[in-house]
């Protein structure tokens, strides 16, 4: 399992010359991965920001999580994500997902169908961005277009997926899955099972499983929970994800973090890999600068174990 960062905590500063010096930083520190999420009505474009972000990246993957579909047609999405990895030295992950109703409402958006819906833009977005051309015609979504220049770096692509039927989709479709506010067991028993059932089926390579869950080495484990469940209630409040906390046995985001002494979170983020994540995002949690650089440190030092060539531990 691979160690890396989901920057998203940074959208609130609004500056992408901090979070160009930010991605730069972890890519010295030995990071393997720096993934950024686009809220749907936030003001703010994740892709046009990597490609920014990545001119401070030399080898580092750089990667969206996610981008959502329903206010984007692919061919538009095909193209742009196309041109940030040919402006970048790195490779770039592009992150899709359906968002949330309650979120789509906001732009005027119906997500009716959302399955039907994912695997027509996955039919439109996968051949744009791996071969260049499409010729696509679904029942809500149609695609005829190619690139204007020969595609000479694919551009992977995968998928917040959560319920067993986008993840079938996504593992037929798609390079595998990035996700948030998933707990261990779940995705042990739930999301490596089914995506990796449908890629077998699909003849696909094994499936990318993206995990992102805070992260904090402190002493007060119960003080970081609470305050986390506070600064995150909108998730709780949200379908998709009250289905995985049910799964988990959880009933607040703040037990979903991996709080503790450093062996603890070192057990914690272990425990990930024996579940099936391949790359864990994580995301710094700290009520103190002493506690951040606290884990900042932790992070570093499991990423120079697990980012190593040859390691897939």
């Amino acid at each position: 399992m691979k160690i890396g960062l989901n920057a998203t905590t940074l959208l609130g500063r609004a500056s992408v010359a901090d979070m160009a010096a930010h991605a730069a930083a972890a890519e010295s520190a030995g990071f393997s991965g720096w993934w950024l999420a686009e809220l749907p009505t936030g003001g703010f474009d994740a892709l046009t920001a990597l490609a920014v972000i990545g001119q401070s990246v030399e080898q580092m993957e750089i990667g969206t999580a996610v981008v959502p579909t329903f206010p984007r047609h692919p061919v538009m999405l095909a193209g742009q994500a196309l041109t940030v990895q040919g402006s970048i030295r790195s490779k770039l992950s592009l992150g899709i997902g359906l968002s949330h109703q309650v979120m789509m409402a906001e732009l005027g958006l119906a997500d009716d169908k959302p399955i039907r819906h994912l695997r027509e833009y996955l039919e439109v977005l996968m051949p744009l961005v791996t071969d260049g051309r499409v010729d696509a015609d679904g029942e809500t979504l149609t695609g005829r277009a190619a690139a204007i220049y020969p595609v000479t770096e694919p551009v992977e692509v995968v998928v917040a997926a959560l319920g067993p039927q986008a993840l079938r989709v996504a593992g037929r479709l798609a390079s595998g899955t990035n996700l948030a506010w998933v707990g261990p067991l779940t995705i042990r028993d739930h999301i490596v099972p089914t995506i990796t059932d449908a890629a077998e089926q699909a003849d696909r390579p094994s499936p990318r499983v993206i995990a992102t869950l805070p992260v904090g080495v402190t002493d007060d484990p119960a003080a970081a929970r609470e305050v986390l469940t506070a600064n995150t209630q909108m998730y709780m409040e949200l379908p998709s994800y009250q289905a995985m906390f049910e799964r988990e046995g959880v009933s607040s985001t703040g037990e979903l973090g991996l709080f503790g002494s450093a062996d603890e979170v070192t057990e914690r983020i272990a425990h990930l890999a024996e579940c099936g994540v391949t790359d864990f995002a994580a995301s710094e949690f700290g009520l103190d600068a002493d506690a951040r650089a606290q884990t900042r440190e932790l992070l570093t030092n499991l990423a120079a174990q697990h980012n190593a060539p040859n390691n897939a531990s």
